[in-house]
């Protein structure tokens, strides 16, 4: 028997269970990992460096990159944030720094850091953490209070119950043969599939770019889903950022953004659908021509392709030069109507279709999960079933790539281990 039971061995689990044990010294807790090894999503975060949070310190700013849980979020960063997070790694002798982009490392660049830190933590709290223990049933005990967990080996009794399993479809599937609401999981952050000439070839340019998915030709009228970034642009999907160009397609920040934004939508559509990029985000389709005929004048005896007229990759100009029907001989004077508009069309509304989906690195993350709705965000406690809590991904909240997954996980985690141990 045990006080707490938490089920999942991750960054929740263990952080939870550490802050249950140094506000309840006397609390007996277990955490129970299906598999031989635990925090193996820490382990592979951030490239194998874990991006531990991110730093953006205003509750307000931090919410807005949820696409689902926005609302939700607001009054528990004010409780336990960023900085909440770093204090409590560096106080336990792991040293963090900021990124430029705002992501959170540790300055040893390795997951193991984190990972050490939370192992040396549990030993010296005694908290017993079950490898190979993967959990069969989940039950309400007799009298109403408490819960009985079934394993594979054994059946264990605990008054309070922590939930910490992320997209387990197994312990979804139990929670909602108990009552619970599950919003059917789908995948949050992946890249975009692309087979085209105009990005074929060139694998590793990165370029700050906007891109959208145009509403009109991809969703339905009953659809209307607004992208937080896009700042009241209307219905669609937008984003500004670097775009990454792969042997695959495309990916970088500004696709993972759309991705985590149009999840539920994008997976309705079976991930095909038409994008628009716009290489050279100052410009409009039309200010561009404008600009290009000043290039005309000036640069007139010159040719289109050795002119390269924007700050692009001289890669990603040539491939653009070509689609719009230029020959690589083409002088700038001799360029028609039609394929300057051409070439201002390229660079500021390239039109690609997606095809398919990529898993972002060894990052899965899903939307779906309990629905908000049966969450008391005060405390992260079931509001159906007292004494049965959750954190992370379990829930059906989820965000854009940066360490703001593993903040969700963090205050979470902190917020029902403060609620066990003061009972």
């Amino acid at each position: 028997m045990y006080d707490v039971i938490i089920v999942g061995g991750g960054a929740a689990g263990f952080y939870a269970a550490v802050h249950m044990a140094e506000k309840a010294p006397n609390l007996r807790i277990a955490i129970f990992e299906r598999g031989k090894t635990v925090l193996s999503k820490v382990k592979v975060s951030g490239g194998g460096r874990c991006n531990v949070t991110h730093g953006e310190f205003l509750a307000n700013e931090l919410v807005t990159n949820y696409p689902r849980g926005q609302k939700e979020l607001l009054g528990p960063f004010h409780k336990h944030a960023p900085g909440d997070v770093m204090d409590f790694f560096e106080q336990r002798g792991v040293p963090l720094k900021i990124e430029e982009d705002g992501r959170v490392f540790p300055q040893s660049d390795s997951s193991q850091s984190i990972i050490d830190c939370f192992l040396a933590e549990t030993e010296r709290l005694g908290i017993k953490v079950l490898r190979n223990s993967s959990v069969k049933q989940i039950n309400k005990a007799e009298n109403g209070i408490g819960w009985h967990v079934t394993t594979m080996n054994k059946r264990y009794f605990a008054p309070n119950l922590l939930l910490t399993t992320g997209s387990s479809t197994k312990i979804w599937k139990i929670l909602q043969e108990m009552g619970h609401i599950i919003v059917p999981p789908v995948p949050s952050l992946f890249t975009f599939n692309i087979d085209d000439e105009r990005i074929k070839g060139i694998p590793g340019i990165s370029v700050q770019a906007e891109v959208e998915i145009p509403s009109k030709k991809m969703f339905s009228p009953d659809i209307k889903i607004k992208l937080k970034s896009a700042r009241g642009e209307g219905p669609g999907l937008k984003s500004e950022g670097p775009v990454l160009i792969t042997h695959w397609g495309l990916s970088g920040p500004a696709i993972l953004k759309l991705s985590a934004w149009g999840a539920t939508i994008l997976n309705k559509y079976n991930y095909r659908f038409k994008i628009n990029i716009n290489w050279t985000p100052d410009y409009t389709t039309g200010s561009m021509e404008n600009y290009l005929k000043k290039i005309k004048g000036i640069e007139s005896k010159k040719t289109v392709l050795r002119t390269k007229a924007v700050e692009i990759p001289r890669r990603l100009w040539s491939n653009l030069v070509e689609a719009a029907g230029i020959g690589k001989n083409l002088k700038w004077a001799d360029l028609t109507k039609q394929q300057l508009q051409n070439l201002a069309g390229q660079l500021t509304k390239c039109t690609f279709n997606v095809d398919g989906k990529s898993t972002f690195k060894e990052e899965f993350v899903t939307a779906g999960g309990i629905d908000l709705k049966e969450v008391n965000f005060k405390t992260f406690e079931s509001k159906k079933f007292p004494n049965l809590y959750f954190a992370g991904e379990i829930i059906n909240i989820d965000a854009i790539t940066g360490g703001f997954n593993f903040q969700n996980a963090w205050t979470g985690a902190y917020i029902a281990a403060q609620a066990i141990a003061s009972k």
